[in-house]
């Protein structure tokens, strides 16, 4: 007797068909989906779960099968289209990767890349010609922009799509760089193209153009000083010798911080042959300046001499050492602050309390009234026993 399929059983297939169909996956696809969540909806790790998880886990099915059929696409557009944090959705794709005992293979970020810019409705049928783009030709100005993001540490733990987004937007602009597209902000350009805005990418975009812009001012031809409101107009040009301008900018910026490191030097060197009179007046002052002020990593431990300075040097954090670089991971750049747990003191209630720290207890005005009138009182009862 075959056995009739639950109810959650036929709605989490029609969710999948769904799913399938929103992407417009082909036939074959599809049904590897489908036969991917009946096998994991039996399993004891998803038969009693609640119908949210069941229904991140059609999502996944598609994405996986996706995968494996070389479709491009990425596990935020799952999210996206399911609703629901990319957290969650990897925990379910990779417990289901673990429970069918499937493998998904990496795909080209070149094809997702492409599959993105597909997404965007800015043909000549869609909008007028002056905004209308040619998605093969935006799609690769987009996989350089990205490349280019790699190179600069930028793809450094961040999630994909904002970043492609703010790819897609910068190389629509930098294709024809002409007044309405450069007046057009990532809000209305999403409008036009009809998709959705992702938060991050607005960060993006700000993160590229610093890049753009380092690299913008090494092109011998700009005479100009490049900033991020004409940058864009040099995209294609940057994009051309990319590998050129990123050996030059290294170059530039190491020279730039060997003459800091020299100047700083010589700073210390005449602080050194003060007059010793002055030296007396002045050590405490010259000590901590010197360690403050140094930012040259190799001549920190010259100057540390004598009890202050360990003091100083245990209360001031290590710098980050991402600001003395040109490019640094993000996670570098943006450090939490480590939190630096105090030594727990005993306290046994023998302490002494000074005055000052007795005055601090008297706050309001009101108090301050009620004590004096209570020594009022107080030398009143004195002079009358007197």
């Amino acid at each position: 007797m075959t056995r009739k399929p639950c109810l959650n059983l036929i709605k989490g297939l029609e969710r999948v068909k769904e799913i399938c169909r929103i992407l417009r996956v082909n036939i074959e696809i599809e049904d590897l989906a489908l036969t991917h969540f009946r096998q994991a909806y039996e399993h004891e790790s998803f038969i009693n779960v609640t119908l949210q998880r069941k229904e991140l886990l059609a999502g996944c099915c598609v994405f996986v099968s996706c995968r494996q059929r070389d479709w491009p696409i990425t596990l935020g557009t799952i999210s996206c289209l399911l609703n629901a944090d990319q957290t969650l959705v990897g925990g379910v794709y990779q417990n289901m990767m673990k429970i069918l005992n499937i493998q998904a293979p990496f795909i080209n970020v070149t094809d997702v890349i492409e599959a993105h810019v597909q997404e965007y409705k800015i043909s000549t049928q869609h909008v007028p010609e002056e905004l209308a783009e040619d998605s093969k030709v935006l799609s690769k100005r987009a996989v350089a922009l990205v490349e280019l993001a790699g190179d600069s540490w930028i793809v450094t733990g961040r999630k994909p799509l904002p970043i492609m987004m703010a790819a897609t937007y910068l190389a629509w602009q930098s294709l024809n760089p002409n007044k309405h597209r450069l007046r057009l902000s990532l809000d209305k350009f999403c409008q036009l193209a009809k998709v959705q805005k992702r938060k991050p990418a607005t960060t993006r975009i700000t993160e590229l153009k610093e890049v753009l812009c380092k690299l913008g001012r090494e092109l011998p031809w700009v005479r100009e000083p490049v900033t991020q409101n004409d940058v864009v107009r040099l995209v294609g040009d940057i994009l051309e010798h990319r590998h050129t301008l990123l050996t030059r900018a290294l170059r530039t910026h190491e020279r730039a911080m060997e003459a800091d490191c020299t100047q700083t030097f010589a700073l210390n060197s005449l602080t050194e042959e003060v007059a010793p009179s002055q030296i007396s007046e002045s050590r405490d002052e010259t000590a901590n300046a010197s360690s403050v002020v140094q930012p040259c990593p190799n001549t920190r431990g010259e100057n540390q001499e004598g009890d202050g300075d360990e003091n100083h040097q245990s209360e001031d954090p290590e710098p980050n050492w991402g600001k003395r670089v040109l490019f640094a991971p993000p996670c570098v750049l943006h450090a939490k602050r480590r939190r630096v747990e105090r030594p727990v003191q005993n306290v046994t209630g023998d302490e002494e309390i000074s005055d000052s720290e007795i005055d601090s207890y008297i706050r309001s005005p009101q108090e301050v009234r009620d004590f004096a009138q209570m020594q009022k009182m107080a030398s009143c009862s004195d002079g009358g026993k007197s």
